[in-house]
């Protein structure tokens, strides 16, 4: 087991370190990396699907590449416009309602990447459960105008039943991420009736095959995303995307762009705005050059060693 600490290019989730632990078993390389704000039982599906790529590998994909979007954290419009246009890629998701910026800086941010894709570029948003209904109906709507036309707007408020009132009264479609990856039962979002969209993250929903099933149980489209991982974790997202029977939408796959560095030199980097799925994760042969302190390790390896207890 290797832990990893990757400085961020800009803060992001109020993180600037991002830390894990990679490990590996008989099948190739996984990767456990809980934010900090999970508890140890919220963390067991991360260590599940981390063992699953180490110890299982992957089901068999259905396409060979995936179409990402790029991720616009809280930048100045001239560094969004920058870093949209340097992207490749067709979709941006910009990310909006964090206490640095107001709604007029949100939708000035926007407009910016509008004008790096053009017209034919598609634009979501992404409030993780920042608002109120209210709120969110008033925001969507600047926003949505700022863009031309928003194609989604992802996690605008924190429960499901919020959702489904913020999706009765926007012509935005509404798409489900926390909800579904920090609900006892992720299908409820379906239920409800609260979102269009179905956002799934391999880690915290216990790796691909467990997704898989959320995907068809839910019957919702699926945009496949990332939890800012190194391209070890990334690869079971790319999985995920490349086993799913339809896939509609860009994912959010694109997340190596936030961080300062891999630790593969088989980094998992868009070309021209797609990513390959691949059969296992990349070797991480580049670790040393971020290799957490003794301290850090040491928080981790023990964290490791609780999540595993509690889940058997």
């Amino acid at each position: 087991m290797q832990v990893y600490a990757l400085p961020l290019h800009s803060r992001f989730r109020d993180i600037t370190v991002r830390e894990g632990l990679l490990l590996r078993g008989t099948a190739g390389w996984g990767e456990f990396c809980p934010f900090a704000d999970y508890s140890d039982t919220e963390s067991v599906p991360w260590l599940a699907a981390a063992l699953e790529a180490s110890e299982e590998g992957w089901p068999e994909p259905v396409r060979d590449r995936i179409e990402v979007n790029t991720t616009v954290p809280i930048l100045s419009p001239e560094r969004a416009h920058e870093l949209v246009r340097k992207s490749g890629c067709r979709t941006a998701k910009v990310k909006v309602a964090d206490k640095r910026a107001t709604l007029a800086e949100d939708c000035a941010r926007v407009e910016a990447v509008r004008d790096a894709l053009g017209p034919s570029g598609a634009i979501r948003v992404d409030a993780n459960t920042a608002w109120d209904v209210d709120t969110a109906v008033h925001a969507l709507g600047e926003l949505d105008r700022a863009a031309g036309g928003l194609e989604y707007a992802e996690q605008p408020c924190p429960t499901i039943d919020d959702l489904a009132a913020v999706r009765r009264r926007v012509s935005v479609r509404i798409a489900a991420d926390e909800s579904i990856r920090r609900a006892e039962d992720p299908l409820k979002v379906a239920v409800a009736g609260a979102a269009d969209i179905a956002v799934l993250k391999v880690a915290p929903l216990g790796g691909v095959r467990r997704a898989l099933e959320v995907a068809e149980a839910c019957g919702l489209p699926c945009v496949v995303s990332s939890a800012v991982e190194t391209s070890v974790g990334l690869a079971a997202g790319l999985a995920l995307a490349g086993a799913l029977p339809e896939l509609d939408f860009a994912c959010g796959l694109g997340t190596m762009s936030l961080l300062r560095g891999d630790v593969c030199t088989e980094t998992l980097s868009p070309v021209d705005g797609y990513l390959p799925v691949l059969r296992q994760a990349p070797e991480p042969d580049a670790y040393a050059d971020f290799a957490a302190s003794p301290e850090v390790s040491r928080v981790w390896l023990d964290r490791f060693e609780r999540v595993r207890k509690i889940s058997g």
